[in-house]
C-alpha cells in the first residue's frame, strides 16, 4: 500500500507536459517495464500508478482506485484485475475508465494486456484530438461562445465479462465517445489460459463453422423483417451480412452460447445497435 500510496503522490505532483504524444508514450514504456518486473500484487499497483501517469498528459486529477480482483483466482490459472477505475473531468471532456488486466503465467495474458493499453492510449489520444477539431471547426464556421457553452463529450472505457471456467474467459472491452456524434469500438477476447491461446469459432462451433454461423445469422436477419416488409439489416448488395471469417468478433455466454458480433452500422442501420447473433 505505500508503494502505491507513493505512486499517487508521484501522479498527483507531476506537471502537465507539453507534448501530449511524448508523455503517452513514455509513460506506455515505464508501464511495461514495471509491469513486466514483477508478479506480485505490487506490479498490479504499479501498472496503476503508471497509468496515472501517462493520464496526467491529459492534465486529469482522478483518484485512481486501488487495484481489485473483479474475477477470483479460478484453479489458480488466472484473474482479471481492474488497474484503473475512476470518474474525472477534464474541461469539457468526461473520462469514465474502468481498464482491466489479466493475470496468469504464460505469453497470452501479456500480450493481452499490452494490446488493451496500446487500445486504450490510441483512444485517449484520438477523443482529444476528435474534440479539439470539432471546437476548431465549430468556431471557424461562426459558432460563438454562447452556443459552445454546455457542450461536453464523455469518454468512455470499460469491459464485461462475459463467461468464465476455470481456464477460460470470454471479455469485452469498449472505447467509446460521445457527444454530437458518437462511436463505439468493442474487441472481443475470448481465452484458454491453461493452453495459453487465444479460442476460434471453429473451437466452439467445430470444423463446419462458417456454415454453421451463415445459416443462423441468415434465418435470424430473415425473422427480423416485419410484416411490411422492414427490416434495419442492409441486403448484401446494399454491403450487408454475406458471410463470418475469422476476424469475425464473438464472445461466450455462462450457458456456453456463441454470440457472434458485428460492428454498428457494418451490416444495419444504426438504430439496430451492435448487431448481435446468438448460434443455435
Amino acid at each position: 500500500m505505500n508503494e502505491f500510496k507513493n505512486a499517487k503522490e508521484e501522479y498527483d505532483n507531476t506537471p502537465i507536459p507539453q507534448e501530449l504524444e511524448t508523455r503517452v508514450q513514455a509513460g506506455v514504456r515505464e508501464g511495461r517495464a514495471r509491469y513486466r518486473a514483477r508478479r506480485t500484487f505490487r506490479r498490479w499497483a504499479s501498472a496503476a500508478a503508471c497509468f496515472a501517469v501517462v493520464l496526467a498528459a491529459l492534465n486529469l486529477s482522478p483518484t485512481i482506485a486501488k487495484a481489485a480482483a473483479d474475477v477470483p483466482v479460478l484453479g489458480g490459472l488466472f484473474r482479471v484485475l481492474t488497474v484503473i477505475s475512476y470518474d474525472a473531468t477534464d474541461g469539457e471532456i468526461n473520462y469514465l475508465m474502468s481498464v482491466p488486466r489479466l493475470e496468469a503465467e504464460g505469453d497470452l495474458a501479456q500480450a493481452v494486456n499490452d494490446t488493451i493499453e496500446n487500445r486504450v492510449q490510441r483512444h485517449l489520444l484520438k477523443a482529444r484530438r476528435d474534440w479539439d477539431d470539432y471546437r476548431e471547426a465549430f468556431f471557424a464556421t461562426g459558432g460563438t461562445e454562447e452556443d459552445w457553452a454546455g457542450r461536453e463529450m464523455d469518454v468512455i472505457v470499460d469491459y464485461e465479462i462475459k463467461s468464465q471456467t476455470d481456464s477460460r474467459v470470454s471479455f469485452v472491452v469498449t472505447l467509446a465517445e460521445g457527444w454530437v456524434s458518437s462511436m463505439e469500438e468493442r474487441y472481443y477476447y475470448n481465452l484458454d489460459l491453461s493452453e495459453d491461446r487465444d479460442l476460434t469459432l471453429r473451437d466452439y462451433l467445430g470444423e463446419d463453422w462458417v456454415n454453421v454461423c451463415n445459416a443462423s445469422i441468415e434465418q435470424q436477419i430473415a425473422d427480423s423483417v416485419d410484416e411490411e416488409g422492414f427490416t434495419y439489416f442492409f441486403t448484401p448488395e446494399e454491403g450487408g451480412f454475406t458471410t463470418v471469417d475469422e476476424s469475425t468478433g464473438f464472445y461466450v455466454r455462462e450457458d456456453g452460447t456463441v454470440v457472434v458480433c458485428f460492428p454498428r452500422y457494418s451490416i444495419a442501420a444504426g438504430a439496430a445497435g451492435i448487431p448481435e447473433f446468438p448460434i443455435a
